[in-house]
Parts: C-alpha cells; structure tokens; sequence
C-alpha cells in the first residue's frame, strides 16, 4: 500500500482563549500573517484569540475566522517540511482546507470566513436554532426521527448536521421544537443526547437566508484548481475542479457534514497518516474512532511544541 498523508482543518467547537499566541510569538512571518488577518477583518481578532474573554471568542462571528487564521498559521510553518496528498476541513475548516489546497488566496478565504461567520451569528439571533450531539443511534435511524419531526409546511426542520464518527451524529433544528421532541432520539435508541453551545441550527434548511448572501460572495471571487485533492463536506469525494468545490462550498450551509464518509473514502484511497493543524485536537478523536487501524498514524499540530513533522 502506497502511503499517503492528508492534512484536517478543525471547525467550531476547537477554540480556546491564547490559540495561536505561542507562534505568534516566536515566528516573526505569523505575527506578520496576523496582523494581516487583523487588518483584514477590521477589527482586532487576534486580542480575542489571546485574551478572550472565552465568551467572546465562542461567539460565531469570532471563532470562525480565529480558527481560520489558526491552522493557516500552523501550515505556513509546515509547508516546506512536509508532503502531503490531500486535505479536508470540518465544516468551517474546509475554508482553511480550500486555502492549503491553493484554491483560495488567504484574503478571499478570511473575508468569505468573516462573512461566513457574522452571517450564521446574526441569523442565529433571528431565527433561533439549536444542535444536539446524539450518541450510539445508526445514521438511518437518525435520518429516519428527523425525517418524522420536520414539518416543512409549519417551517420546522430537524436534519442530521455532521456526521462525525460511528456513533456520533449531531443534528440540527429549530430551537424550541428539537427541545420539545428530542426524546424521540432517546426513545429510538439513543444513549446520549446533548445540547451543543452553538448560536444556529448549522447546516440545516434554517440557514438558507445565510447561504444565498454568501452565495453572492463566493460567486463573486476567484476559485484555482486544487493543487491537491479535496474531500469536501457535502460529497465526501474528491475534487480538483474548481467549479465543483465552489458548487460545493455554496451548498455547505445547508448540507450536512460527511465527515465519517470523508475519512472512510481517504482510508480506502491509501491514505494512512492524518495531520490535524490548527486549534485543539477534536478530529484526531475522530479519526481514531472512524479508522480502527493500528498501522495508521493520527496525529494534531496545535501548539509550538507540537511543531515538529
């Protein structure tokens, strides 16, 4: 087997108060990049990602273009020292993905990250949404409960959002109706549901106003082809076409994310090293527990100290 490696990008959940400071500190091309990203944006978000409060940077608006700048950061260290062959981005991590891969510049990508955050965050407010992680229920009995609480008619929707690993599923809906019937979950054979500290119901129907605005956005920048092969959220296939990753990127907001389909295809494609770069290590979790091989090798790039593939 030919071995191969593919670099994750982590999304919302990863963020931490002081994420990135420690490079920031010590290369002098990061705090560049960052101060960059501040200007960018507009706003001082690195003084967020520093010193928080974790409220603050828990916030939609902040976390996405944080996590964003995070694992670009990580990969300007790395980039000369490693090969790798294919990349993937969980949810808002396939903007930093599309970035490694070369199809989007570093502006394009935090500015459609920035937008991408503010639209959700805002959306959120008006239309209340929440999530719910639900633990040991097969995918087609998930699909099967939320198929039977969504009514389209009354515009109340319960989809499943990300498929994460075996067993972990999150779904996503209108807020006071998935709290009012999410017993139907534990009742189907759930062991665990938990409500997820999010601002929306993410990657659901309910984010259909969010998606045609960032719709224009992605419409109106330049997509290259991939410099390597991106497994993307919304098909859990590769692509190197510009044209589809950009179809696929304008779909995100409503579709669920294959993230278990996506790393099942890079193990089957003979890719047994995985790289997660940016903050915490969430997706090294879920790799371990999509991927039971002991020959393959998982492993997180967050902090100074773990710079060292």
């Amino acid at each position: 087997m030919n071995n191969k490696t593919s670099l994750l990008c982590p999304g919302q959940g990863s963020q931490y108060v002081g994420m990135f400071k420690d490079i920031y500190d010590t290369y002098s091309e990061i705090s560049k990049l960052v101060k960059n990203a501040d200007e960018i944006v507009g706003y001082p978000l690195s003084q967020i990602c520093f010193e928080g409060p974790i409220e603050k940077l828990k916030e939609t608006r902040y976390t996405q273009p944080a996590l964003f700048i995070h694992s670009a950061a990580i990969y300007e260290i790395i980039k000369d020292k490693i090969k790798f062959d294919a990349v993937a981005g969980h949810s808002v991590g396939e903007y930093a993905a599309l970035y490694i891969a070369g199809v989007l510049s570093f502006e394009d990508a935090l500015n459609l990250v920035s937008l991408r955050g503010q639209l959700m965050f805002t959306l959120g407010e008006d239309t209340p949404g929440t999530m719910f992680a639900v633990i040991n229920l097969p995918d087609d009995k998930i699909r099967e409960v939320c198929n039977n609480l969504t009514d389209e008619s009354k515009g109340l929707y319960v989809v499943p959002a990300n498929f994460n690993s075996p067993g972990q599923v999150v779904i996503s809906g209108s807020a006071e109706h998935l709290r009012t019937n999410i017993n139907a979950f534990k009742e189907a054979g759930a062991r665990m549901i938990k409500e997820l500290q999010v601002s929306g119901a993410f990657h659901s129907p309910l984010m259909l106003p969010a998606q045609n605005k960032l719709e224009q956005a992605i419409n109106s920048i330049t997509f290259n082809d991939a410099n390597v092969p991106v497994y993307t959220n919304v098909t859990a296939e590769t692509t190197t076409n510009a044209e589809d990753i950009r179809k696929s990127l304008i779909k995100q907001l409503t579709s669920p994310v294959l993230w278990t389909q996506s790393i099942e295809n890079m193990y089957k494609n003979g890719i047994t090293k995985f790289i997660e770069i940016g903050a915490g290590n969430v997706l090294q979790g879920l790799v371990k527990r999509i991927i039971t091989d002991t020959n393959t090798e998982i492993i997180s790039i967050d902090k100074l100290e773990s710079i060292s593939v």
